[in-house]
């Protein structure tokens, strides 16, 4: 397909800045441009400059290239809209293909904008009518929406100070983004200033390098969360960089919607509540469906908790899982005495009963490689793995608990909880261990009642 190339200054005035804004609209002019893209011909949109605008839709077989990252757009004050979003939006059909962003910053201008917004037009309505339209008739004013997109590539790339969520990409197959900057000077407190977030059906998705802050979840992949059906499958997340997020990456399934092949690795930074929340999250719908996840070389250091209607933890698991793995997890410098390991909360509350017969599973847990550093003024847990619901098989292997020569014992690896209102305590079907050594720590578990095998290999 022939693209045409546009030198966006040779058409527009680019007398506008990505930090600070002003200067001249050329919505319009831009806009035009961009609406010549389509399945006979594409458009090449190089900025060699920076635009304000009030939002701008793609075609198919558009390419927005910024020469640096002083060039870009800036959102106009009242503009209450996303910076870009798709032509034709669907939740059902992939109706857009080939759209590719390269370089440069998009600047959402927070401080410019509303929250959130009334639905004027059914095509933007925040998820799925009596399902997850939990807003009603508003919508939340998001940075980037792609709705039904194939072949979506995003690098080298700023998004700065968004309003709500950084990125919805719903219903997708086949989309890479590379390099990606989330900057947020403007932090605003429980403004739900997430970073990228994904809903399904989707299939085939790479992300490399991302990094920077958001205001609640980093990243999110909830396949179900607006539908309950479906699925993201095809996975890969190498490098996440945080500074200082509230949450770092959730994945949601709440009820028939699966998640499954799902690879991440590379997470370094500094979070505040919680590392990685993965449960279903929503009362009533079901305990969710996890199929093969693996987390590998993380290196997550806590900062203060401000999320106080659970507690704070690296990793939060609860739902129905078929195998969970964690490899090389390293875990130093506490800033309070949260554990490391959550097992069976599968909701935001752990003050629900459950009938014997309406219980999560979790199959298969594999920590492989897992090394704690203490020192004698850490803040001491515990427990540094709660086990609240049924684990049939937790694997241990490689696990190492270095502590200094005077600092305080921790009185187990492994403790047992109940629910709130709940006399049921955790349960683990097989315990494997292998090559543990943990000298600071008095038990490994603290009922072996609770365990109905134990093997050392």
């Amino acid at each position: 397909m022939e693209f045409t190339k546009i030198i966006a200054s040779s058409i527009a005035t680019l007398d506008s800045n990505v930090y600070i804004g002003g200067g001249t609209d050329v919505t319009s002019i831009l806009q035009s441009i961009l609406d010549k893209a389509g399945n006979e011909k594409g458009i090449h949109l190089v900025m060699d400059g920076a635009a304000l605008i009030t939002g701008l839709d793609l075609n198919s077989n558009t390419t927005i290239e910024c020469l640096s990252k002083d060039c870009g757009f800036f959102l106009k004050d009242g503009s209450d809209r996303s910076l870009i979003d798709l032509k034709e939006r669907s939740y059902t059909e992939r109706l857009t293909r080939n759209v590719t962003i390269i370089g440069g910053t998009y600047n959402h201008n927070n401080k410019g904008q509303q929250h959130h917004v009334p639905i004027t037009d059914e095509r933007y309505r925040f998820g799925i009518k009596g399902i997850s339209d939990d807003m009603g008739a508003s919508r939340l004013v998001v940075a980037f929406e792609f709705f039904g997109v194939e072949d979506l590539v995003i690098k080298d790339i700023t998004i700065r100070n968004q309003r709500a969520w950084s990125m919805m990409c719903v219903n997708f197959k086949n989309v890479t983004m590379e390099n990606i900057y989330i900057d947020l000077p403007n932090w605003m407190k429980s403004q739900n200033q997430d970073g990228l977030h994904f809903w399904g059906p989707g299939q085939f998705l790479t992300l490399r390098n991302i990094k920077g802050r958001s205001g609640d979840d980093f990243l999110a992949l909830a396949p179900d969360e607006h539908d309950l059906v479906s699925s993201i499958t095809d996975v890969l997340i190498d490098g996440v960089h945080l500074e200082y997020a509230d949450q770092a990456i959730r994945m949601l399934s709440r009820a028939k919607g699966r998640l499954d092949r799902v690879i991440v690795r590379n997470v370094t930074g500094t979070y505040r509540s919680y590392g990685f929340f993965i449960n279903p999250w929503f009362p009533g719908d079901g305990f969710g469906n996890y199929g093969h996840i693996t987390i590998e070389n993380v290196d997550l250091r806590p900062m203060d908790h401000v999320y106080p209607y659970r507690t704070a933890t690296l990793f939060d698991i609860g739902g129905n899982f078929d195998c969970i793995t964690f490899k090389n997890i390293h875990h130093q410098d506490a800033s309070d005495d949260r554990p490391l390991f959550i097992f069976g909360l599968p909701f935001h509350r752990n003050d629900l009963n459950y009938s014997a017969d309406f219980r999560p599973y979790i199959k298969n847990v594999v920590i492989d490689g897992l090394t704690i550093v203490q020192s004698k003024d850490d803040p001491k847990v515990n427990e540094y793995i709660q086990v609240y619901d049924r684990v049939e098989n937790l694997f241990l292997k490689n696990v190492i608990v270095s502590s200094d020569k005077d600092a305080k014992k921790t009185e187990s690896f492994i403790g047992f909880k109940a629910f709130k209102n709940c006399d049921r305590l955790g349960k683990i079907g097989n315990l494997v261990t292998h090559d543990i050594y943990m000298p600071n720590v008095n038990n490994l578990v603290t009922q072996p009642m609770l365990v109905e095998h134990k093997a050392n290999t």
